[in-house]
């Protein structure tokens, strides 16, 4: 262990003695042993020493009084003054000066050579080196155990909160993984370690002061990105596998009973309300598969369905809203630009599809958080993949854009506003400042070009679904 002036002089072979009152350093470590006879040792200095002199240059005392002065500043935690060279005693002027600092002066006689002082400290510093190093090793053979033996990051972390006698947090983006402590971690009390991975699930380890970081924290972040990283890839894993059993069910590829029972081996009772949370990137959709999800959704199970994230959430829908918003404020912190769907509350299987449609065309919306409205057919035809309605919809609306890119018309415009307005030609007349005349021209070329009238209620119907189509289209494709 390091050793102190108090310990020093307690070595008897070295002889030494106390010559001054002076202890404000009296207990603390020497972190070494300066040598020197010049006049102003300071800009030598680091600070902790032991500083040994003869006193060779420091004949006067107003020189003597300057040395300690230097040698107080520079935090030198004493003075070893060899007696029997240049002066036969400790100087009274060198004295009272280092009393009146509070500075520590030690007599050395002069039998004992400046190098045994010297060794002396050296070797209590090894060993104190030594020391150290060996409760390092030892604090990561620890860390790596709580890790290597299923404990997770939060066995490992337990284990450093206790090796730095303090509490310890792990956040992540809104998340708080883990934290040993009653306080959320701040930067006032708290210090802050980076922990990257490569990837959008760096995290920040957080420990309370005071503490005394011997090198375990930086071993600690090391660990926990590594198994941050194995994270990753099991909910990449976990989501895949649960996504083909969601696709599945939503295509209703399966029977009630089979649907139950495959739902249930990923973790979802198709017995209670679930609700369904659907988040849509197009710019990140890659991220949303690997990506964490806040604390709130840790029990979600969560799946990838095409480029989407799905978290079937066992709520009666009053907290979903709730739920959504911490989604996408983790999400948004992640530096994923989300879009975040909210399905209803149904039980079976069949509920699970119909919360999927409500979430998928509540996110159609396109604001940050979506609740849901009542299903149209539209968009539940659309949802299903044994309808054709797209193409069916671009069919019927192709030949009008392809004259309208060619003549420079507004078919498109004119038949949108005549299905908004009911059929009034009037109507459409005035809202796009027309001849009324012009107006049943235009729709006489829309039913020459489509094949359908709108006059006729039923094709009106077809081309009012193809455009309702068209545009849920362009919304889910942004």
């Amino acid at each position: 262990m390091a050793i102190s002036l108090a310990a020093l002089v307690g070595v008897t072979s070295l002889k030494l003695s106390k010559a001054g009152v002076a202890e404000t350093t009296w207990n603390q470590d020497i972190n070494w042993v300066a040598v020197t006879e010049l006049e102003d040792p300071q800009r030598f200095l680091n600070g902790g020493e032991l500083v040994l002199t003869t006193g060779l240059r420091l004949r006067s005392a107003p020189e003597q009084r300057r040395f300690v002065r230097q040698v107080q500043r520079a935090g030198a935690v004493g003075i070893g003054f060899g007696v029997g060279l240049s002066h036969e005693a400790v100087p009274p002027a060198l004295l009272a000066e280092a009393n009146r600092w509070g500075l520590p002066v030690v007599e050395v006689p002069y039998e004992t050579p400046f190098i045994a002082i010297t060794k002396l400290v050296a070797d209590a510093q090894s060993a104190d080196h030594y020391a150290k190093l060996e409760r390092l090793i030892a604090g990561h053979q620890v860390l790596a155990r709580a890790l290597l033996t299923g404990g997770g990051l939060a066995e490992l972390l337990k284990n450093l909160g206790g090796m730095l006698r303090t509490d310890v947090a792990l956040t992540q983006f809104t998340a708080q993984l883990y934290n040993s402590g009653s306080t959320h971690p701040s930067a006032d009390t708290w210090s802050s370690y980076p922990v990257p991975t490569g990837r959008r699930d760096a995290c920040t380890l957080w420990v309370r002061q005071p503490f005394e970081d011997t090198g375990i924290i930086g071993y600690a972040q090391n660990l926990i990105s590594v198994e941050l990283n194995n994270m990753v890839k099991q909910r990449q894993a976990q989501r895949a596998l649960c996504g083909q059993v969601l696709e599945d069910v939503i295509h209703g590829a399966l029977e009630t009973s089979e649907a139950q029972r495959r739902l249930a081996g990923v973790g979802v009772n198709s017995t209670r309300k679930n609700v369904v949370l659907l988040a849509v990137s197009a710019a990140h959709g890659k991220a949303l598969g690997s990506t964490s999800v806040p604390q709130e959704l840790e029990k979600a199970v969560a799946a990838v369905v095409g480029k989407d994230l799905v978290l079937v959430v066992n709520d009666d829908g009053g907290t979903a809203p709730a739920l959504a918003r911490k989604l996408s404020d983790h999400l948004a912190e992640a530096g994923i630009h989300a879009t975040i769907g909210i399905g209803g509350a149904y039980t079976k299987p069949n509920g699970l599809r119909w919360s999927y449609f409500e979430a998928r065309d509540a996110a159609s919306h396109g604001l940050p958080v979506n609740e849901p409205e009542r299903l149209s057919l539209t968009s539940l035809l659309l949802a299903s993949e044994d309808v054709p309605l797209a193409d069916m919809a671009h069919e019927s609306l192709n030949p009008l854009r392809a004259f309208d890119a060619a003549h420079g018309s507004e078919l498109m415009s004119t038949l949108e506003s005549y299905l908004n307005n009911n059929g009034s030609v009037a109507a459409v007349a005035e809202e796009l400042t027309l001849h009324r005349n012009t107006v049943r021209y235009r729709l006489a070329q829309i039913t020459e070009l489509t094949g359908y009238d709108p006059s006729v209620t039923a094709d009106r119907v077809q081309l009012w679904l193809a455009l309702a189509v068209a545009r849920l289209s362009a919304r889910q494709g942004k």
